[in-house]
């Protein structure tokens, strides 16, 4: 079943083969954690990382640029206490290493891990039976390659896990859930120069949670995994020797089908029926909206932020990520740090949500990392 459920106290509308423009119609996914930011910079950002220069979360953001990291080793490790204004004992823990094996090409490995807090089991007459602790990971390996000394692509391979406690459901038992997954992502760079400073611009395409439905129970209550595409586009003006600015904007789109509209009696008013085969329903997701064109578009999210390095010492970070209110609604400023000393980075992210006392409020995150190089005569090239 969904992790996520929309509720809304709109009446219908008076036609039901149309429909009102107040209607929240938000896709639901199975393992949606899948779709949030692990790491600490980005989240700085307003979710932002498709093009952003690339550190060991770009197995996250993007594999594809992971070939152009600075480092030859890269371990970072990311924290996130979740919905913690609601609750004092959900989080997600990120763990993301690579390896670059020449000059060209890179591997990389994450482990995600979603702990979704302790919940009391009673029987009908309200008395405890079990306690139990439901959880998803998520273990990636990842295989970056530059192709010129300006593209990069990449791919994940992804195992998924969900277990959200054995327990029974009528007369069938819910099970844990398992799928595999994969990405692909895309990365350009070139140097640019604009108001008479040099510069580099970035841009990036990723395919990502590409995989098999999941199920609790049977082939009859299967759900699409979170397929994501991101567009991403990052510049980066370099102000004098020591003050640097990057300014950054990602586009989303979920992969997935839009729930059509339904009559009184189940049949379908508007749209397309979302039963539908992994690649059906993924090429189909760009035209199978119950009002058209024009509830696709609301179906893209943006994200935006703007990044300050000092001396590559210290980095000061803003953002903001939209999401139209009939797809979601969330709409938060983040801000956040980050420092360097020597091989050792330190970034915080902390989130504000534009409404008042909403679930993501004061969302913090953390992340630590480890970036290494080999020895300077250690050859690295695989043309020589």
């Amino acid at each position: 079943a969904p992790l996520t459920s929309i509720a809304q106290n709109n009446p219908p509308p008076a036609d039901p083969n149309t429909l009102s423009a107040q209607d929240a119609n938000a896709i639901i996914t199975a393992v949606p954690f899948l779709m949030i930011a692990p790491d600490a910079r980005s989240s700085a950002l307003g979710d932002v990382g498709a093009a952003l220069s690339p550190d060991a979360n770009a197995t996250h953001w993007n594999i594809g640029k992971l070939a152009f990291a600075e480092n030859d080793y890269g371990i970072s490790l990311s924290y996130n206490p979740w919905l913690r204004n609601i609750v004092d004992d959900m989080s997600l823990a990120y763990l993301s290493a690579y390896m670059k094996l020449d000059q060209e090409q890179a591997i990389s490995f994450s482990l995600r891990y979603f702990n979704l807090g302790s919940i009391q089991f009673t029987n009908q007459t309200g008395e405890p039976i079990d306690e139990f602790t439901p959880n998803e990971l998520a273990l990636s390996v990842g295989y970056s390659r530059k192709l010129s000394d300006k593209i990069g692509l990449g791919v994940n391979a992804r195992y998924i896990r969900s277990n959200l406690g054995e327990i029974e459901a009528g007369t069938a038992q819910v099970l844990p859930a398992n799928a595999l997954a994969a990405d692909i992502g895309f990365y350009s760079k070139s140097d640019a120069r604009l108001f008479a400073r040099e510069g580099e611009f970035a841009w990036a395409a990723v395919i990502s949670n590409i995989g098999n439905k999941i199920t609790y129970l049977d082939e009859n209550t299967e759900n699409f995994m979170p397929g994501n595409l991101r567009l991403g586009t990052a510049y980066t003006i370099e102000l004098d020797p020591f003050n640097k600015i990057t300014l950054a904007l990602d586009a989303n789109k979920l992969l997935v089908p839009t729930p059509p509209r339904r009559n009184n009696d189940g049949t379908i008013a508007a749209g397309k029926d979302p039963n539908r085969s992994l690649l059906n329903g993924t090429f189909t997701s760009f035209a199978d909206a119950p009002d058209g064109f024009s509830e696709e578009m609301k179906e893209f999210n943006l994200s935006t932020g703007l990044e300050y390095w000092y001396n590559n010492l210290f980095a000061g970070r803003v953002g903001y990520f939209w999401e139209h209110a009939d797809k979601g609604g969330r709409k938060f400023f983040t801000l956040g740090v980050g420092l360097r000393y020597q091989v050792l980075n330190f970034d915080f992210a902390y989130l504000i949500p534009q409404e008042q006392n909403h679930p993501l409020a004061e969302t913090l995150r953390f992340t630590l990392g480890l970036n290494l190089d080999r020895n300077s005569e250690v050859d690295r090239s695989i043309r020589q």
